[in-house]
């Protein structure tokens, strides 16, 4: 297939090639495409991070979504609009010092939640008590796919046994192999899995067992799994080693759930995943053709998704 030609192709003697980029419906609307929700930002005091979450929904924009909407503590939104006029935001409520008040942020999100396809949380959402809180919430109250990187990764690893609190399982994880280190701790698995590129398979198939989700173990080989089957690319470049990068991903990720997860021929969480690596990964590859391999800003790869999706559809 040509997604597998240009990423160096599979691994796993049992798992499908990645899925065909499915056509885009010539009649639809904005509505046909799907919503993301972007869960992140931290105004903390003198902390203040802004660019994960706005990075992610301008690539699951960019990625082919219909609607994108940002969640983030109220002193951030005009700032996040004012970057990325094309999304739509909501204001978390915060304290005196910047940190979420978890029951208000519940009274926001609780009604947006029901209105979306795809729900990423983590970019730059920061720690402590509240953030646990908010993040543990969404295991159990979202209804639609959850996508969790970053900070909500951190937060998870903070509390003990939290695949109880899973609703239905669909759910997908994209650590980092700091960040799945800290996951395996909390979960008794070998924390040293990642650390040999030879292990990293074995990795992210017993997270995935483990919680029951799907993993996209994120490093220069990429791993894709949802515990019973494994994929795994070489997708993307040096590059890529910078700021913003992993936020894109996720924000594509979650797109390509938005749009293909539902429907009559609805892919896969695992298929949904693996496309997005691939198109990540590519974008990367494409930018980097033209200019090198140091140099790239998240903007610039999410900008450069379109023309990739355009050639993937003409083959």
């Amino acid at each position: 297939m040509l997604i597998d030609a240009r990423i160096e192709g599979v691994c796993g003697d049992e798992t499908p090639p990645c899925p065909e980029l499915p056509p885009r419906d010539q009649q639809g609307h904005k509505g046909t495409f799907g919503t993301v929700l972007v869960i992140g930002g931290c105004v903390q005091l003198s902390r203040v991070m802004l660019g994960g979450p706005v990075i992610a929904a301008r690539a699951a924009l960019r990625a082919g979504c219909g609607l994108a909407q940002l969640a983030l503590p109220e002193p951030l939104v005009i700032s996040a609009l004012a970057l990325l006029e094309s999304a739509t935001a909501h204001a978390l409520p915060v304290d005196a010092h910047g940190a979420l008040l978890p029951s208000a942020a519940a009274e926001v999100l609780d009604p947006i939640l029901e209105r979306c396809d795809a729900v990423l949380v983590g970019p730059a959402l920061g720690g402590g008590p509240a953030i646990d809180q908010i993040v543990v919430r969404l295991l159990s109250h979202v209804q639609t796919p959850l996508i969790i990187d970053a900070d909500a990764l951190n937060a998870l690893a903070r509390t003990s046994d939290f695949p109880r609190d899973i609703r239905d399982g669909a759910i997908i994880l994209t650590p980092h192999p700091g960040e799945y280190e800290r996951l395996a701790r909390a979960l008794d698995l070998d924390p040293t899995l990642p650390a040999d590129e030879s292990r990293r398979g074995a990795a992210a198939a017993a997270l995935a067992q483990r919680v029951g989700c799907v993993v996209v173990l994120k490093a220069s080989r990429t791993f894709v799994s949802d515990g019973v089957h494994l994929w795994s690319a070489h997708a993307g470049t040096p590059a890529l080693a910078t700021g913003g990068t992993g936020d894109a991903l996720a924000g594509v990720i979650a797109s390509m759930v938005a749009q293909f997860h539902s429907g009559a021929r609805a892919l896969s969480l695992f298929d949904c995943a693996r496309l997005g690596v691939a198109i990540h990964g590519l974008a990367a590859r494409a930018w980097s053709a033209r200019i090198g391999d140091a140099g790239l800003l998240a903007p610039e790869l999410c900008d450069e998704i379109p023309t990739l999706l355009s050639a993937l559809r003409d083959g």
